[in-house]
Formats: C-alpha cells, sequence, structure tokens
C-alpha cells in the first residue's frame, strides 16, 4: 500500500474527514480547517477520505488551495464501505503519531484539536470527546442515549454516558489499529475495549452546517447491531435465559392444564390459548436463531479475510508550494 513517508517524532496531528456527498459544506470545512491550522503550535496533516461520493465533493476539495496545512490528501475508496472503515483507511495513510477524525459537516467544536492534543502531550494514549449537548432531533438524542446506556451496561464499561463521537490518539493506538483492521465493527469500542490510558474532554456540538446527514437508521440499527456483536456477549446470554424462561413457563403452562383437566374433565382445552403459546415460542426461537446467525456471519466474515476498505485512488497535496502552483501529485 502507498501511504505518506513515515514522520518520525513529529510535533503535529493527523485529521481524518470522511465524507460522502458533502458538496453543501466542505468548502466551509477546509476554511475552518486551514483557518485553525494557523493558529495551532503544532503541524497539521488534513486527509479525506471519499466514502464512495456521486457527487461533485471531490472536484470542490481538489480546488481548494489549502495555505497553513503541512499535507493534505484525498482518498477515494472503490464504493461505499462506511465511514468507520472509511476513517481506518485515513489511519493507513497518515504521517503523524497523533491522530483524529473529524465530520466535515462542523459539528464538532474545533477547540477539541489543541485541547486534545495537549493532553495527549501529558502522556495519554487517548482522549475521549464527549458531547456535553449537541443540537440533533430528539429521536437521534434519545437514539444515542440509548445507545450509551447500553454500551456502558453490556459491552464496554467505560463508555461515555452523554456520547462519544471523536478520539484522538497517540502512535501506539494508531499501530493497534492498523494491525487489528475489524470490518464490521465499531472504531471507537475497538479503542476503548483496548484499556489504553485514556481522559475525557466534554464540550458542546453544533448543529450541522449545511447539507442533510448521511447517518440514516439503517446505519444506526447497523452499529447497534455490529456494536453488541462485536463486544459484547449479552446477546448469547440473552438466548440461554430466554430458553430457559420458555422452558420453565412451559413446565408451568402444562402443569395447570393438567391439574386443570384432572379437577375438571368437561372443560375443553383451550386452542387459542396453544396457537398463542406456540407462536410466541416459535417468534422466540427465530430471534435466538437470527442472533445466533449473526455471530456466525460475522465468524465466517472474519475468516474469509476480506478488505475492510479498497482504496481506488489517492491525490496527495503535500504541502503549500505544489497547491500554490496547482500542480497535484497521484500516488
Amino acid at each position: 500500500m502507498n501511504t505518506f513517508e513515515e514522520t518520525k517524532h513529529a510535533e503535529g496531528m493527523s485529521i481524518i474527514a470522511p465524507f460522502l456527498n458533502e458538496r453543501e459544506g466542505i468548502a466551509a470545512f477546509c476554511n475552518a480547517l486551514d483557518a485553525n491550522a494557523k493558529e495551532m503550535p503544532f503541524e497539521t496533516e488534513l486527509i479525506f477520505v471519499d466514502d464512495g461520493s456521486t457527487d461533485d465533493t471531490c472536484d470542490i476539495i481538489r480546488q481548494y488551495t489549502f495555505r497553513h496545512i503541512k499535507r493534505v490528501a484525498l482518498i477515494s475508496l472503490s464504493k461505499n464501505f462506511g465511514s468507520h472503515a472509511a476513517i481506518r483507511a485515513g489511519l493507513c495513510y497518515a504521517s503523524f503519531d497523533v491522530c483524529t477524525w473529524m465530520g466535515s459537516d462542523l459539528q464538532e467544536p474545533i477547540e477539541f484539536l489543541k485541547l486534545s492534543y495537549d493532553k495527549i502531550s501529558e502522556g495519554y494514549d487517548a482522549v475521549y470527546i464527549e458531547k456535553k449537548s449537541i443540537c440533533v432531533s430528539k429521536a437521534n438524542r434519545s437514539f444515542s442515549r440509548l445507545y450509551s446506556f447500553l454500551m456502558r451496561r453490556y459491552a464496554v464499561k467505560n463508555y461515555s454516558s452523554g456520547g462519544i463521537s471523536n478520539i484522538v490518539f497517540n502512535h501506539k493506538v494508531r499501530t493497534f489499529l492498523n494491525r487489528n483492521v475489524e470490518s464490521n465493527s465499531s472504531i471507537m469500542l475497538q479503542i476503548m475495549d483496548a484499556g489504553f490510558k485514556n481522559t475525557t474532554i466534554s464540550l458542546h456540538y453544533n448543529e450541522r452546517f449545511a447539507g442533510v446527514s448521511k447517518w440514516t437508521l439503517a446505519k444506526k440499527i447497523k452499529l447497534f447491531i455490529d456494536s453488541f456483536v462485536a463486544f459484547s456477549f449479552a446477546p448469547i446470554r440473552f438466548v440461554s435465559l430466554i430458553g430457559i424462561a420458555m422452558f420453565l413457563i412451559g413446565i408451568l403452562i402444562g402443569g395447570i392444564t393438567l391439574v386443570n383437566k384432572v379437577i375438571s374433565p368437561a372443560v375443553p382445552i383451550g386452542y387459542s390459548t396453544l396457537a398463542s403459546i406456540m407462536a410466541l415460542g416459535f417468534g422466540i426461537t427465530n430471534i435466538s436463531l437470527g442472533i445466533l446467525a449473526e455471530y456466525l456471519w460475522r465468524a465466517y466474515d472474519a475468516a474469509r479475510n476480506r478488505p475492510a476498505f479498497i482504496v481506488s485512488e489517492v491525490t496527495n497535496i503535500i504541502n503549500k508550494d505544489i497547491a500554490a502552483s496547482g500542480k497535484e501529485e497521484h500516488i
């Protein structure tokens, strides 16, 4: 794989920016990151990852002149693999030891870059950026709270109650992620579950600057399932407990039916009750089989060892001189 030349012990941060059809706000995002880089006491690298866009977002990025960011790259994936896979692709091309990711919708408060970099300099391996507040709909907020509660209860105990959208981490975490690329998994939970030395910063998140969120209900459901299957055995234990409960309920109903028949032989057996019990039993059985199938599919998917992402092209703008001359280097 072609990557940037490794920067050894460089004072800087690599920022991964995955995007999907963000033409409405990508110019404002570029302006914000470039202006922020001017004020930073360390160098910055910006790696865009095109996760299967069909609009002209890539053209806007190529035409933009960055003046204060040391390196800028545009990585194009062969298709839409999802934001977590896109972040993993960007990490393979990161040069600096400190890395993070940031959405191109400017919801993240940009000051988290400087604050978290300072924490990494203090000796932390990872800095979790917690949402103190965020301007989203009640439905989205409710889903986030439910997801956070279930993650803390059944998967990763140190998951934030406010939700984590960004993590800033050092070279140890980056190396761990690049050596353990997981498909159908959450990169945030993978970092948290590894147990690196960490701290948390709480910040207010902004409303989306422009465009429409690509975080659809289907993607939320997939993340929910992936998180449980990859980081928790609770669903398997749930299947076992349901089986035990149904067994006990079956014994209880059978005993009641037998006693009732002995006491009142003329009373007919309720077929509607029997049908309801059978429907309940078959429903729970199918749900249990579905949960087991999810685990089996993940095991099969891991055994095939298919790539989590495929890079089709990398456009690398490595410094201000190349940007000012209007040249691009393809690697």
